[in-house]
């Protein structure tokens, strides 16, 4: 049976849990909820969860090291279930993309993102699926380490929980019809 790994990125504890910066954790959060994985246990410095989708195990994994260093854990965990990273999807927050929109790609640069920057380091590649939550810029004046850390409010909220789910349904597309039917359906 294959195994694929889902990570959601995101800050542990709870001064961050409904922050911008963690709308990884929240989708993985959403996945576990509609696959019915409920046993989470901390292994390679992430939280896991484990569920069976279409023949494959999904490994869905929270890293636990804080955004700058979640390569670490993704790496660990990649070598833990035999996981190559062309079965490694990472869902993460997007400055540059509206807010509310999913847009998914494989490859490519960490476009200023310390967690994608990390697991490139730790991978030594850029050839995995990224599913990309957008929560558009900081406005005025407000610092990007501000906005990423702040939590939304009002229908910005509902948005980006919307965008959360997005992002969860955009990673099992991925798996189920592939890359190109998947960007036809959540890039437009």
């Amino acid at each position: 049976m294959e195994t694929h790994l889902i990570a959601g990125l995101g800050n542990p504890g709870p001064e961050y849990a409904s922050t911008r910066h963690n709308a990884g954790f929240l989708a993985v959060d959403a996945l576990a909820e509609q696959l019915g994985a409920r046993y989470w246990k901390t292994e390679c410095g992430a939280l896991t969860a484990k569920a069976s989708r279409g023949g494959a195990t999904l490994v869905l994994a929270k890293p636990q090291s804080y955004m700058n260093t979640s390569g670490g854990p993704v790496k660990q965990l990649m070598a833990a279930y035999g996981v190559s990273p062309d079965r490694l999807i990472v869902i993460h927050d997007e400055l540059d993309i509206p807010a509310g929109s999913v847009r998914v790609k494989v490859g490519g640069g960490h476009a200023g993102h310390n967690g994608l920057r990390s697991i490139c380091d730790k991978l030594q590649t850029r050839d995995w699926a990224r599913v990309r939550c957008g929560i558009g810029r900081p406005p005025g004046r407000m610092s990007v380490t501000d906005f990423v850390l702040s939590a939304p409010r009002g229908d910005a909220l509902d948005e980006f929980r919307q965008a959360c789910h997005r992002a969860s349904q955009a990673a099992l597309s991925l798996m189920d019809e592939g890359l190109e039917r998947t960007q036809q359906q959540f890039n437009a």
